[in-house]
């Protein structure tokens, strides 16, 4: 009976004491030289975002007439092209959200910005050490197109928009320099969250300073003279 049930028990194909696989370490700790980029490169976007925008908002402001898009291209009133139809300058004052959504809602609008970038620093200072230089890049194109945005809602209780594209009679909602990067970085957000370990590999073997390096390399050797 031994022998049979011995003969019968089921035979694991994992081989005992196979060694598993490794976790991945986590990031090691930001340097101080990594955290001064790191808020370089976010607030650096930021600025540039902000920067573009209210500098191509106050040259259409103040250089073309309101337009609507149901008015033919160069007649009063109408857009004027750009990139021939493709893309259009037509100046419309907006007071709802980004593409024209939400219509009279730029004082509540312009409170929940100011949550949003507030929540966005923080994110950047909480969890931005350990995520990788794409979120950061993300979320100083989100928070630039906020703030550009936010600015307007302040200043003229609306905002600014300008840019017109499409084909024929199938346009896009009018935009401005801010919600193309607000766009852009959820897009560059959407990929470092596909990309997962692999958007912050370059941080990983970066946590130790050059003087600490330097000093660990040149440690000599147990028993040496």
């Amino acid at each position: 009976r031994s022998e049979r049930s011995v003969a019968e028990a089921p035979v694991s194909t994992t081989p005992q004491g196979a060694p598993q696989p490794a976790p991945h370490p986590p990031p090691p700790p930001e340097t101080p030289r990594q955290t001064r980029r790191r808020w370089t490169l976010f607030l650096g976007l930021a600025a540039i975002v902000i920067l573009l925008d209210q500098v191509s908002k106050s040259w259409v402001d103040s250089s073309f007439e309101l337009a609507s898009r149901r008015v033919s291209a160069g007649q009063p009133g109408g857009p004027t092209e750009i990139l021939g139809e493709l893309v259009r300058i037509a100046k419309t004052y907006n007071d709802g959200a980004i593409f024209g959504l939400f219509d009279a809602a730029a004082p509540v609008l312009a409170v929940i910005t100011l949550f949003v970038v507030a929540g966005i620093a923080w994110y950047e200072w909480r969890h931005g050490a350990g995520m990788g230089p794409l979120v950061t890049i993300g979320l100083g194109l989100l928070m630039g197109g906020a703030i550009g945005n936010v600015i307007d809602r302040f200043r003229f209780g609306h905002v600014i928009d300008f840019i017109d594209t499409g084909i024929g009679t199938t346009r896009w909602y009018a935009f401005n320099v801010s919600d193309a990067a607000v766009t852009v970085g959820i897009l560059v957000l959407f990929a470092a969250a596909l990309l997962g370990d692999r958007a912050i590999r370059g941080r990983r073997g970066q946590g130790v300073a050059p003087d600490e390096a330097a000093g660990k390399t040149a440690a000599p050797p147990p028993g040496a003279a």
